[in-house]
């Protein structure tokens, strides 16, 4: 900051982001520190290559002004980023409720006894800022380690075994409730052939009954026997469905 007894400047460099085809701009805060209307003038080495608004000006009374100093799009950058331009803002105390049509080039004059406050500036290039990364970084040591991912979108590493574990767990599932769907199916399907078979033997058993026989004792063992046997199945399949 400059401390001139007329203008307080900041910042006494002009930092440029330099880009390539780019209108860069940065800017300059002018304060009045005294109780007079204060007139202000920028000038530049190289007038083609920037533009300055407002290039001239008044500032109030303990007020401040803003000017806005533009860099036209460069083709080429310097080898070395260096750059020797330099602006001079001047500075001069002027009539109370003065404008700024009111100022011309002869308020600046010192031969005419005017007490100009000259201020130097020079231009500094600096490196654009550079947008954050989007993968972070590896975990410190000590800590957790973080799930990091590749360039072409994979996981890596734990990550990725990790992964994989819990997809397949996911898929088991429904896997195992598949088979299980399939066996009671099939459980049903045999108890409903016994029910058909006992049914078919008990017709089979009144058919003997009605028709009568010489065995009828041992036709009676028999068909107790085989009713018990069913029944055993029918108990055992309940059982598991």
């Amino acid at each position: 900051m400059s401390t001139g007894e007329l203008l307080s400047i900041e910042p006494l460099e002009l930092k440029f982001p330099f880009e390539l085809k780019k209108q860069i701009s940065c800017s300059l805060q002018l304060s009045n520190k005294t109780d007079s209307y204060v007139a202000f003038k920028v000038k530049t080495t190289n007038p083609k290559k920037y533009c300055v608004r407002p290039n001239t000006g008044i500032v109030l009374p303990r007020s401040s002004c803003d000017v806005i100093v533009t860099m036209q799009a460069q083709k080429e950058a310097p080898s070395d980023m260096q750059c020797k331009d330099k602006f001079l803002l001047q500075s001069v105390k002027t009539n109370d409720g003065a404008t700024p049509k009111d100022i011309t080039p002869e308020v600046f004059n010192k031969d005419a006894g005017h007490v100009v406050e000259e201020c130097k500036l020079r231009v500094v290039y600096v490196s654009p800022p550079q947008p954050p990364s989007p993968v972070p970084e590896g975990s410190e040591e000590g800590s957790s380690p973080r799930a990091s991912v590749t360039e072409n979108g994979n996981l890596n590493g734990s990550e990725f075994s990790n992964a994989a574990k819990g997809l397949s767990e996911q898929i088991e599932v429904p896997k195992r409730s598949a088979e299980e769907r399939a066996l009671i199916v099939k459980l049903a399907e045999e108890k409903l052939n016994a029910l058909q078979t006992n049914k078919r033997l008990r017709q089979e058993l009144e058919l003997i009954r009605n028709q009568g026989g010489k065995s009828h004792g041992g036709v009676s063992i028999i068909v107790v026997i085989i009713i018990g046997l069913i029944g055993l199945l029918l108990g055992y399949l309940m059982k598991k469905s």
